[in-house]
Parts: structure tokens; C-alpha cells; sequence
């Protein structure tokens, strides 16, 4: 792969908010920005506005990070904007969180970023003693890369899971093995065994457990 598939869409924004258990709207203001209160707030995700209702890999990925703070009540979404733009404008990358250099060899630009920002701690990449913050971390662990480029996600929290979202994989969908999950689940609905489903598909049994949890969960959800 190279850096090209960062640029390619692979979602509409209702299956990239399912896929990242967030609500639709709320990746929307993410990607277009939008009216709150009167004022309009530019994108957090894309450096401008634009009317493209697809989700590029990218942004799919750097929506991922930003989801890691689902939590938090009162995001700071100013200070966040103008760290993604600082981070664009000094790494000479349009999504600079879908690369690897600001979580391994960039870690004490991404501090002073953090600081010009005046990004709060909770929510910055790196703490004073240049360590991965948790959030950060559990991010970084649930990408998988390829060089510097984020080449695969796996939507499962369970650090354990295979399973795992790639673009060039299932058109982006959840998959093991390069199996679909949801042909995995639909195998077992009609009646089929783990060791059936494993034996049709090529797969290992703990691979048809991990894909049947996960569909589980999202049914269940």
C-alpha cells in the first residue's frame, strides 16, 4: 500500500459511524462542521468544508482517535481543531493522525503542539515525560500500519480480537482471515458449527469466535 489509500472513500458516513459505535451525526459535524449556538465551527476532521458525504480511509481513521473521547463530557473541540492544523501544517500531511510519526519519532513536536494548542492533558497525545497518554495508546494499539500509513483498524475493543477493518479488505468491512464477518455470522445463523464455518471458510476456530462475538455485540447494540 501506499500513501494513495489514505485519499480513497470506503464508507458513507452512516456505516463509518456504526463501524466507530458513534452517532451519525455527531462524525457529520466532525467531517462538515456546522451552526452551534449561532456560530458556525469549522470541520475538525477536514481542513475545510466540502459537501462529499463519503468517508475517505483517513478520515475514517483520524475519526477513530477523535472517538476515544467519547466519554469526555465538554470536548474541546477549538483547541483540538487548531492541533490537527498545527500537526498538518508541520508534518505536511493532510491527515496527520493517520500516520505513524506523531505517535513514535514525533513525539516532542507533538508536546509543543500540545502546548501552543493549549490542549487540555486529558486530552493530549503525549504527557511531559514524551509517554503515549492512555488514550493515545489504546488509539495507536488499535491501528495497524504499514510504514508510517494507517493500513488497517480493528473495531473491536477487546485488545485480543482478529478482528480488523482494512480498505483493501472486504471493501472495508469487518473481516478475519479475509473473511467477512458477516458471512461468518450468517454461516451460523443457518445451523452451521464453529468447526463447520472454520473448515469452509480456511480459518482457525478462535477466528470464528472472534468474528461471531463481535457480530454478536453489534446485533446486541
Amino acid at each position: 500500500m501506499t500513501t494513495t489509500v489514505l485519499d480513497r472513500a470506503i464508507y458513507t458516513e452512516p456505516e463509518a459511524a456504526r463501524l466507530l459505535k458513534m452517532h451519525p451525526s455527531t462524525l457529520h459535524y466532525w467531517l462538515h462542521g456546522g451552526e452551534r449556538g449561532g456560530r458556525f465551527y469549522p470541520p475538525v476532521i477536514r481542513p475545510e468544508p466540502t459537501d462529499n458525504r463519503t468517508v475517505t480511509w483517513a478520515e475514517f481513521v483520524e475519526s477513530g482517535w477523535l472517538r476515544t473521547y467519547r466519554r469526555q463530557r465538554g470536548i474541546p473541540m477549538y483547541e483540538l481543531r487548531r492541533f490537527i492544523e498545527l500537526l498538518r501544517d508541520q508534518l505536511d500531511v493532510p491527515y496527520p493522525l493517520a500516520h505513524k510519526r506523531p505517535f513514535v519519532s514525533g513525539k516532542r513536536l507533538v508536546f509543543k503542539l500540545q502546548e501552543e494548542s493549549q490542549l487540555e492533558p486529558e486530552f493530549r497525545l503525549v504527557d511531559d515525560q514524551l509517554m503515549l497518554t492512555y488514550a493515545a495508546s489504546m488509539f495507536f494499539q488499535r491501528v495497524e500500519w504499514t510504514g508510517d500509513v494507517a493500513t488497517g483498524w480493528k473495531p473491536d475493543e477487546n485488545p485480543k480480537s482478529t478482528v480488523i477493518v482494512k480498505p483493501d479488505i472486504r471493501f472495508g468491512r469487518p473481516a478475519v482471515g479475509g473473511v467477512s464477518t458477516a458471512s461468518i455470522y450468517e454461516q451460523s445463523e443457518a445451523g452451521a458449527s464453529n468447526g463447520e464455518i472454520a473448515e469452509t471458510f480456511g480459518l482457525a476456530e478462535k477466528d470464528v469466535r472472534w468474528a461471531l462475538a463481535y457480530e454478536n455485540a453489534r446485533a446486541a447494540s
